[in-house]
């Protein structure tokens, strides 16, 4: 995930019952030693982050660049936000939230900047309508705490006319897993592996296992995968992999929540494969990807987070060893022939958390 100041890159490594040792900092009693962050490797960016026909999971996730000593830093109180402007009649405002993974502080700063919480935390935007798009913990402090605001959120936003919803990401389904399945043996494509392993080689934090109570569980295991909204077809991640789940929203919906409620630890490591994968709407026939889903599951539009924007423009920030404040991220990123929206801002990596509401104005 990361790159330390001056390392060049490393292997990426496999978590097979063989060769999987766990990271020393999972030992520690604090929630996050970036130091000694699993994943702390970076290929060249001359070649591109491809899977072939065989990928799996077990290996490291995305790489991510040195967040240096940002995790000491305080996150500015955001200034008083202004009112989410509310129609007179009909649904509110719709807005998306990128990848969290753990990093409340600037969930919290992103959710009061765009007026949709007060100073205290609480709902205050009516009846606007809130999507996040998955992945709310591993790499980040206080994924845990992620999960308690926006459950509390949609209660709220429920209380007051609007909603506050959540998809699926692959990050649940591995927390999901290796909470339910631990070191049981799976059939990764790759030898043999488990889901503690890759949960710890991508950033699981004992912390977070600590607090994992079994609301949480059946919060995340009722999540949905796909969903269309105001002519958005929201996703989390950026693959066609979908399409092997149903022909409909509420079939690829169904296949999910029965493959977590089976209990099979192979069934539902195949779902946590499929639902890594990602670059889909890249490159040559990327716009064409979009469409074979937007003409399979509706909507003008496909939105998703996983792919960090700096990797998919192709701009990781400098590794010279100059501060350069990290990757330049202001928003969404539009793609595919205008057909994608990208929002994961690489928050894990000093970008941006982004929550934009749609449609953009472009």
């Amino acid at each position: 995930m990361t790159q330390g100041a001056g390392q060049g890159p490393e292997v990426e490594r496999t978590a097979t019952l063989r060769d999987f040792r766990v990271p020393a900092y999972v030992h520690e009693t604090g929630p996050y030693d970036q130091s000694t962050h699993p994943g702390n490797a970076a290929p060249p960016l001359e070649e591109p982050l491809e899977h072939p026909d065989g990928y799996t999971p077990t290996q490291r996730d995305l790489p991510v660049i040195n967040r240096g000593d940002t995790l000491q830093m305080t996150v500015e109180p955001a200034p008083a936000p202004l009112p989410v402007p509310l129609p007179a009649t009909g649904p509110g405002p719709l807005f998306v939230v990128g990848d969290v993974h753990g990093y409340l502080d600037e969930l919290m700063a992103a959710l009061q900047e765009k007026g949709l919480i007060d100073a205290a935390g609480q709902w205050c935007a009516g009846t606007a309508r809130l999507w996040f798009l998955g992945d709310f913990t591993d790499r980040g402090p206080d994924g845990i705490g992620v999960i308690d605001l926006v459950m509390r959120l949609s209660a709220e936003a429920a209380a007051a006319g609007g909603y506050c919803k959540a998809l699926m990401g692959n990050h649940e389904l591995l927390l999901l897993g290796a909470k339910r399945f631990g070191d049981t043996p799976v059939n990764s494509g790759a030898g043999t592996a488990t889901f503690q392993a890759a949960w710890l080689l991508n950033g699981g934090q004992k912390y977070d296992m600590d607090r994992l109570q079994d609301h949480h569980l059946q919060w995340m295991a009722r999540l949905d995968a796909v969903e269309e909204v105001d002519g958005h077809l929201l996703v989390h991640s950026d693959t066609t992999a979908y399409l092997d789940y149903g022909d409909s929203i509420e079939a690829v919906n169904d296949t999910v929540r029965e493959t977590i409620t089976r209990n099979d630890a192979d069934e539902v490591w195949d779902l946590f494969r499929k639902f890594t994968k990602r670059f889909s709407f890249r490159d040559e026939g990327g716009a064409d990807a979009v469409r074979s889903l937007l003409d399979t599951y509706g909507g003008t539009r496909i939105v998703h987070g996983h792919s960090p924007i700096p990797y998919l423009l192709g701009d990781v920030g400098s590794e010279d060893g100059e501060d350069n404040g990290g990757p330049l991220v202001e928003g969404p990123h539009v793609y595919a022939d205008g057909l994608a929206i990208a929002m994961d801002g690489g928050v894990t990596m000093a970008g941006k958390l982004l929550v934009q509401q749609l449609p953009l104005d472009i």
